[in-house]
């Protein structure tokens, strides 16, 4: 679908679509968050995050609109989502980090992407493809400073560096960065934050008195590039902020943050029906209605990311109210009880959005539940069209 092709309001109105289902996802709000992510940044450039095919928004497009609005650096977890920007004809530094033996290391250095090694065989698998490739491989060596995940632990680091700069002096590869993840940056005054941020001032020292001369050292996330000037050093990787979901909720919502949400999660009601009394809804009848009432069909279900754990929980705004999930969300539909309000079948359905129309947030969803709003926009499945819109509300 262009990426300049409109979209219904997230205001609940009539739409008329064809599309049963879709989540909208506003480019020019992208942008913005990306220049307000910049100026927090101050002096360290900004990695857009695009994994997880930008968090569910859509990987190339919202790539793209990054870099428009001066993201210096874009973040892949796997090589072969950096390989399909490579694909998309999209340029500039790009790291990727989740990789396991076999990997397409030498499709990835003849890219010209960044891939992160954290242990000696990484090392050794990307030092065979550099050789393949005839060119020296870009790499990042990443740390564990207390995340307990991917990176080399503390024991392993000297030797890892050692062996990454021999490589280097063989022309074999480049050393183009140092990083580190954080574990609890979303709490602030997390004792592990403090631990870990001395720890990766530790691995630095060492790399830096190996002679590595990185041209970036990152360990912020979304939550530290908000929260934790300190932390910010040469580059940020902001994911979830980007993307208009507050990384620290408990610090306040998106616009606290100077952020707007980018995804607004819509369907076409499907049937509208009067019912008496007593009337079992959705499998199981774990809601039966307390009086006559009127259901309304929402034809989007767990196959397209709607949480089954949302069921009698998860909040819909239809006919310009609040609703309820009521009963169980099945495979490819739910329903919600308007009680004496009336619908028509294809009106809109707004399962969240921006808020700004009295539309649930992923947040609300997320709460609803009892996840993050990181699982609520990532988990919104392929069969969902993404339609790509530019509001002049979103530029900021």
């Amino acid at each position: 679908m262009p990426e300049n092709e409109t979209a219904p309001s997230a205001a609940p109105v009539t739409t008329g679509a064809a599309d049963r289902v879709r989540a909208r996802i506003d480019l020019a709000a992208l942008r913005a968050n990306v220049r307000a992510l910049r100026e927090r940044a101050g002096d360290a450039g900004v990695m857009a995050v695009v994994k997880a095919d930008a968090y569910g928004h859509g990987m190339v497009p919202c790539a793209r609109a990054a870099r428009e609005a001066g993201a210096a650096w874009l973040g892949t977890a796997t090589p072969q989502e950096a390989l399909t920007l490579r694909a998309a004809g999209i340029g500039g530094p790009v790291l990727c980090w989740l990789w396991t033996p076999g990997g397409p290391w030498r499709e990835a250095v003849e890219a010209d992407v960044d891939v992160t090694v954290s242990g000696m065989w990484a090392l050794r698998e990307v030092i065979g493809a550099a050789r393949a490739a005839r060119r020296p491989a870009r790499v990042q060596l990443k740390a564990d400073t207390g995340l307990g995940r991917n990176g080399a632990p503390a024991a392993d680091w000297p030797d890892l560096v050692a062996a990454a700069m021999a490589a280097e002096a063989d022309g074999l590869l480049k050393v183009t960065g140092l990083w580190s993840h954080f574990a609890c940056a979303d709490e602030p005054g997390h004792p592990s934050i403090a631990a870990q941020l001395a720890e990766f001032h530790s691995v630095l020292a060492v790399a830096e008195a190996a002679g590595v001369r990185p041209e970036v050292r990152h360990i912020a996330n979304s939550p530290a590039t908000l929260t934790l000037p300190e932390a910010r050093f040469d580059l940020v990787r902001t994911g979830i902020a980007m993307y208009g979901v507050s990384p620290v909720p408990q610090l306040g919502g998106p616009a606290d943050f100077g952020l707007r949400p980018v995804m607004t999660l819509s369907a076409t009601l499907a049937n509208v029906k009067r019912v008496p009394g007593g009337h079992g809804v959705s499998y199981g009848h774990h809601y039966t209605t307390p009086g006559e009432t009127t259901l309304a069909l929402v034809p989007a279900g767990y196959a397209d990311g709607v949480p089954r754990h949302a069921s009698g929980t998860g909040p819909v705004l239809v006919a310009g109210k609040w609703r309820t999930v009521a009963g169980r969300v099945a495979m490819d539909q739910f329903v919600v009880d308007l009680g004496g309000d009336t619908a028509r079948a294809g009106d809109e359905a707004v399962l969240f959005g921006t808020g700004e129309h009295g539309e649930p947030t992923a947040e609300d969803w997320a709460s609803a539940c009892g996840t993050i709003a990181y699982e609520i926009v990532t988990r919104i499945g392929a069969r969902v069209p993404r339609v790509y819109a530019d509001d002049a509300a979103g530029t900021g």
